[in-house]
């Protein structure tokens, strides 16, 4: 066994890049928005993998700097605590699909540099979104290549099956089954009026019993009445 390898991993692989996740709060909101409606939507998928700001390292090598996608989905992983993304040891499967949001931080160089890791090791969507001025872009992988897409606007996710739609100014992102993806705020409501609509239902059948008791006691107090006056309510035409 080398040197090298008697070195705890964790001190070679270190779980941070002492960067702050996100620059500003709009950028925060993206980042958040699509990580956990990307968790709802596979929920029960036990082997999709969602992060965000995971230090992904796709070798074993201190000579590749790593980097941690604002989100990333890999398909083909447990979900699970990770303190790091270390693809050595995830059967060697890279993420799919990743997705950055700008900040006032970054600049062409530091993207570039981006897309190229994610060109070189395996990442077969790409997503970029500038929240200020509402661009998205967007890469496929084709002949072992990431190919940018030049319309954006209605174009779905082979691997998410979700849509974008960047017509309308700021940047809209639809389930599969047409649901618009929300905020947690939006997404609360939600809750609250199913709630609400389940407890109505329940009153609406509770006042349906209550009615169908009532003319049941009805019922058996005119057949007492009719019994009383020597009439049979069973032989009533």
């Amino acid at each position: 066994m080398t040197i090298f390898e008697q070195i705890d991993p964790d001190l070679l692989y270190p779980d941070s890049d002492g960067k702050p996740m996100a620059d500003n709060t709009e950028q925060y909101r993206w980042i958040v928005l699509i990580k956990e409606n990307l968790e709802i939507l596979f929920a029960n998928n036990d082997n999709v993998l969602i992060a965000g700001d995971l230090l992904w390292y796709p070798v074993r090598s201190r000579l590749i700097t790593p980097t941690a996608p604002d989100v990333m989905v890999v398909f083909g992983r447990a979900k699970g605590k990770r303190r790091s993304y270390r693809q050595w040891q995830e059967d060697n499967i890279p993420p799919q699909v990743v997705f950055e949001i700008l900040s006032y931080s970054n600049d062409t160089k530091e993207m570039e540099r981006k897309l190229e890791f994610y060109d070189t090791y395996g990442v077969e969507e790409y997503y970029l979104y500038d929240p200020e001025s509402f661009q998205l872009d967007g890469w496929l992988r084709q002949n072992n290549h990431l190919n940018k897409l030049w319309q954006m606007d209605s174009w779905i996710s082979p691997h998410l099956g979700i849509r974008f739609q960047t017509g309308l100014g700021e940047l809209v992102i639809y389930r599969p089954d047409g649901q618009r993806f929300l905020n947690s705020l939006e997404l609360n409501q939600r809750a609250e009026q199913a709630e609400l609509l389940v407890e109505q239902e329940r009153q609406r059948a509770e006042q349906e019993r209550q009615r169908a008791e009532q003319e049941r006691q009805r019922a058996e107090q005119l057949a007492a009445y009719l019994r009383n006056l020597g009439i049979d309510p069973d032989n009533l035409p």
